[in-house]
């Protein structure tokens, strides 16, 4: 007698190309760390992602816009 096991995997949700984590402070007021996965559009440079994914975060919260970036990484979204 012979047993098939049938594994049936789903597909992970659909995320961007790259994986971004940016760290962002008013000083003595407050800290945060977000983030996400974003695909940039072609000939895009870190920099242009860099500043969008700023101009987002101020957009979220208007005072977020004069915050300093103490961290930015932006790596390939993949293992």
């Amino acid at each position: 007698m012979s047993t098939q096991t049938e594994k049936t995997t789903t597909a992970p949700a659909s995320q961007g190309s790259h994986h971004w984590v940016m760290t962002v402070e008013l000083p003595g007021l407050a800290m945060q760390t977000l983030f996400g996965t974003c695909t940039p559009p072609q000939r895009a440079t870190r920099h242009d992602v860099f500043m969008a994914i700023k101009s987002d975060i101020a957009q979220q919260d208007p005072e977020m816009a004069r915050a300093n970036v103490l961290f930015f990484s932006l790596e390939p979204n993949q293992l």
